[in-house]
């Protein structure tokens, strides 16, 4: 079995300071792993780097597992679901109302994420968050006090189960294409041109109305947003500080983390702000069709998994990639070496 870490996140978080220091005190991956699978790669029965990117992912999943024989057993998806106060300023052609209803479909087993996440042979959960108490209205305040982002951080933490191999994680709301692009502004650069999409599809009017209230959420927070953690409490939203706090306690356990989409993605980099290499037991699974996501993985130095077009959330994406590190581990664990096969090597 894989060796796990065994430092757990602080819970409840007390203050900010308590949770940047989390977000700092990161325990590395394994390079002893890392090496022995290497050594393992070069006499695999095949010409060497043939697998491409399937061997980068034996070697991820083998520092982040601290193991040199990498496994996809068990498997979770949790997909964070939370409402937003800037929708009142029509930045989604749908209704609030809608993030319960989908919650509701779920749990009935109509959702396009329940049908991946059976494909992937993981399991589901659901995580609400206050969905009759929507955040601020970040263009004018912010989305929560901070004892409800910590608190919302801390339930992340606390919804991540012990003992995975591999942790899948995606989001649920409307408006929070808006609160991604806000906070993807603020850590990054740039203003409601540059990162707001159409989300669940709005038109051009809707579109000017998500670049206008994230401009607006610029200005009133200001200089606030220097800090990452400020910047999520004011312009994020519960269900993506729950990806945070979620992110932050899979790197603590040692499980390696699947990211969703734009939202997902911009959730967890804070980490990454705060931390040289704080997403580096995170891989993205798909890159969204969500007009910011380009910009934010070159931001963040990472390259997706996927690129379908996808732009529907749920964790959709990151259950969809659970098969490629299911052939990466199988590859490395199965395949025969030149000398157990009686094949000959190069030279």
């Amino acid at each position: 079995m894989p060796h796990r870490a065994t430092v757990r996140p602080m819970l409840p978080f007390p203050s900010l300071e308590t949770l940047r220091a989390a977000c700092r005190a990161l325990p590395p991956g394994d390079e002893a792993a890392v090496a022995a699978v290497h050594r393992r790669q070069d006499r695999l029965t095949k010409p060497p780097g043939s697998l491409g990117r399937l061997e980068t992912l034996a070697a991820w999943l083998a520092r982040w597992q601290g193991t040199p024989m990498p496994q996809i057993g068990r498997v979770a998806v949790l997909v964070f679901a939370g409402n937003h106060g800037v929708t009142a300023r029509g930045v989604s052609p749908y209704p609030a109302a809608v993030t319960a209803q989908m919650v509701a479909n779920f749990a009935a087993g109509g959702a396009a994420i329940n049908q991946l996440t059976a494909l992937a042979g993981a399991t589901l959960r659901v995580v609400p968050l206050d969905l009759d108490r929507p955040t601020g209205d970040i263009a004018v305040a912010a989305a929560m006090t901070e004892a409800e982002f910590l608190d919302a951080v801390a339930t992340g933490c606390a919804a991540v189960p012990a003992g995975l191999d591999l942790l899948c994680l995606g989001e649920m709301g409307i408006g929070n294409t808006t609160a991604a692009a806000a906070l993807a502004a603020a850590l990054f650069g740039g203003d409601g041109a540059r990162w707001a999409g159409r989300g669940t599809g709005v038109d051009e009017a809707g579109l000017r109305r998500k670049q206008a209230a994230i401009d607006l959420a610029l200005a009133h927070h200001g200089g606030a947003l220097a800090d990452p953690l400020e910047a999520a409490r004011r312009l994020g939203g519960r269900e993506l500080a729950a990806i945070l706090g979620a992110t932050l306690a899979a790197r603590r356990q040692g499980i390696p983390v699947l990211l969703d989409g734009f939202a997902t993605t911009v959730a967890a980099a804070p980490l990454a702000c705060l931390a040289p290499g704080g997403l580096d037991h995170a891989t993205v699974a798909h890159v969204s069709a969500e007009a910011g996501h380009r910009g934010l993985l070159a931001a963040l130095g990472m390259s997706p998994l996927l690129d379908l077009g996808m732009r529907l959330g749920e964790g959709s994406g990151a259950a969809l990639a659970v098969p490629l590190l299911r052939a990466a581990a199988a590859c490395h664990a199965g395949m025969a070496t030149f000398d157990s096969a009686g094949v000959s090597d190069v030279g």
